[in-house]
């Protein structure tokens, strides 16, 4: 197998020619510390969750960074949120571009950090799991959908040709022990990974903080700040409803996705690729990983995401909505392998609200061939990267 290029080490490049610092997040095990240490492969590798070292920069921060006069990569640099006002000092007596990589896996902190004393010297970039296109370039890419969608796309799955559900498992029960004990006070971790499991049930729908907190036996707020916690940590993404009515009321409620399916098919119960093909998940779980991968896409090229969803008061919806300044792109998702005519109606219902707004109408389906009907493109899901870039 050829070794995965990571889309977003071209952006990295480029990044470190103008910015002193350079900021890489994303969920645990999804490449940052691979990428960074193939960009930067001159400089040092320091990981802050190595507890001597850490007590080391939390106890003396300035020689700590003595030690780095050249810069450094920081793995996990948000256990150490101290060393951030010592970093800018250190940046501002010697503006070379690209000195210092700082990289985390979970947000809270490390963005708090970095807004407070990095403001205006530091780039950010977002690393989720490998795209599609990656893995395709690779000649590593799963063959059929159902595959895709359970195994997902975290780089070890691939790059040890582990077994999927085996990894999965392992996943959640060290983010239960490694993050979420340190970000909330759960008495009892299998509440939360109760949570998580009626979070997988709902992906794809709206998210109703109520209904959800009821089902787990929590409160509202509660419920809240875990979605918080899943947010921060790159295990959930809230995609937001556009804003623009058209002389419509709109849902103002954010949809639930997972970014990543393999670890949604797990806590679903989901145990063969097989079982996919006929479960009651699979259409939530295709349009799951096509908003994960339309977020790569822009993720990747260094830009924050620019995607939405579109629902009216009488249920009129689009999957997603990608914004392109004043012009919309209109995106239908439907896990089915025959092209249906069906398919078509929300895109054509929604071609005759947005009138001038709208750009292009594409469907994304579960097939193999390209159409294309009544300006509508049909894409087969292997050719995604077509939209997500």
């Amino acid at each position: 197998m050829k070794t995965v290029n990571r889309s977003a080490e071209k952006t990295l490049k480029e990044l470190a020619k103008s910015y002193p610092a350079l900021v890489v997040t994303g969920p645990r095990q999804s490449g940052k510390t691979t990428l960074t240490r193939k960009v930067f492969n001159d400089k040092d590798y320091v990981s802050l969750e190595d507890l001597d070292t850490r007590e080391f920069a939390q106890e003396d921060p300035r020689g700590f960074l003595d030690q780095y006069k050249e810069g450094a990569i920081l793995d996990e640099v948000q256990r150490c949120p101290d060393l951030f006002s010592y970093l800018q000092s250190y940046i501002d007596a010697n503006k070379s571009m690209g000195r210092f990589i700082l990289t985390g896996s979970q947000q809270f902190d490390l963005i708090s950090g970095v807004s407070q004393s990095l403001a205006g010297r530091v780039a950010r970039l977002s690393l989720l799991p490998f795209s599609l296109k990656e893995l395709q370039k690779a000649g590593n890419a799963p063959q059929t959908l159902e595959e895709l969608l359970f195994k997902g796309l975290y780089p070890p799955i691939y790059d040890r040709a582990l077994d999927a559900h085996i990894w999965q498992g392992n996943y959640i029960a060290t983010y239960l022990e490694k993050d979420v004990r340190r970000l909330i006070n759960v008495r009892d971790l299998s509440t939360f990974q109760r949570f998580l499991k009626m979070c997988a049930a709902r992906t794809g729908q709206i998210l109703n903080l109520s209904s959800l907190a009821n089902d787990c036996g929590i409160t509202h707020n509660t419920a809240k700040a875990w979605i918080s916690v899943l947010e921060a940590s790159y295990i959930v993404y809230l995609l937001q409803p556009h804003h623009k009515n058209f002389n419509k009321r709109l849902v103002k409620s954010p949809k639930l996705y997972f970014l990543d399916t393999g670890v949604a098919a797990w806590l679903l119960g989901i145990e063969t690729p097989e079982q996919l093909a006929t479960h009651s998940m699979r259409g939530a779980l295709f349009e799951t990983w096509s908003v994960s991968e339309m977020l790569k896409g822009r993720f990747n090229n260094g830009l924050s995401s620019n995607i939405y969803f579109w629902r009216n008061n009488i249920g009129h919806e689009i999957d997603i909505i990608v914004e392109k300044g004043d012009k919309l792109d209109a995106i239908e998702v439907k896990s089915g392998k025959t092209l249906n005519s069906d398919f078509f109606t929300g895109l054509n219902k929604f071609a005759s609200i947005a009138e001038s707004s709208l750009d292009k109408s594409y469907l994304i389906y579960g097939g193999d061939k390209k159409q294309k009907r009544h300006g509508i493109e049909a894409m087969p899901w292997t050719h995604i990267e077509k939209m997500s870039s």
